[in-house]
């Protein structure tokens, strides 16, 4: 159990590098990390960070900086930040970063200063590698449908970064028939749009030619 969970800690510890932009301090790390993923032990996991690895450290600067910001900035079904994908821009969105906030600070890993909101998933990842007792885990098992949902969505653009997903899932363990269908139905349905503060619509049936509404 705990070599697991070790394994697993390192798998999101590297994940959450490689979710992050790209920028030249992270490209002059690519031969170091991609060092650390050889040296893994060998898992379905690993050899998706392989994968990954071997496309990573041969891209240019801005080509990595172009495609991470296309793939993940541009596109609502592969964005990185996961109470969206529930929530949406909705006001119940404000809630769940709070609680997030306070799971971090609870298990000593407070995220003041940071620059970050609580669901961007590469900060996930790092409070999921060093919460003890894999306290961090229970936190991605909760968002199981939202990391689903967002490895298919990068697989569906045929970008590498699909393979670093394909390695979060599988640390994070099987999907459940339940987070499975949620998954399906946040697909169709998109994410929740606020409504509060827009004007009412008024068929207009019912309004006068002077633009007023019938009581």
């Amino acid at each position: 159990m705990r070599r697991r969970r070790v394994a697993s800690a390192r798998i999101y510890q590297l994940s959450s590098l490689f979710l992050s932009y790209p920028d030249p301090e992270l490209r002059g790390a690519r031969g170091e990390l991609a060092g650390a993923v050889r040296e893994l032990p060998r898992t379905a996991a690993a050899d998706a960070l392989g994968r990954f690895c071997a496309w990573w450290e041969n891209e240019d600067q801005l080509s990595l900086e172009q495609h991470y910001v296309e793939t993940f900035d541009l596109h609502k079904r592969c964005g990185l930040y996961l109470t969206f994908y529930g929530e949406g821009d909705k006001r119940d969105r404000g809630p769940a970063l709070l609680r997030l906030k306070r799971l971090y600070r609870a298990a000593g890993l407070p995220l003041e200063g940071a620059g970050e909101l609580p669901d961007f998933l590469p900060v996930m990842l790092e409070f999921a590698a060093f919460a003890p007792d894999g306290k961090g885990e229970i936190v991605l098992r909760e968002h199981r449908a939202a990391i689903e949902l967002l490895r298919h969505g990068l697989h569906e653009r045929g970008t590498p970064y699909a393979h670093v997903m394909d390695a979060v899932s599988l640390a994070v363990g099987e999907v459940s028939a339940a987070d499975r269908a949620r998954a399906l139905k946040l697909a169709a349905a998109g994410p929740p749009q606020e409504l509060v503060g827009l004007e009412p619509f008024t068929p207009p049936e019912i309004v006068h030619s002077g633009g007023e509404a019938r009581r």
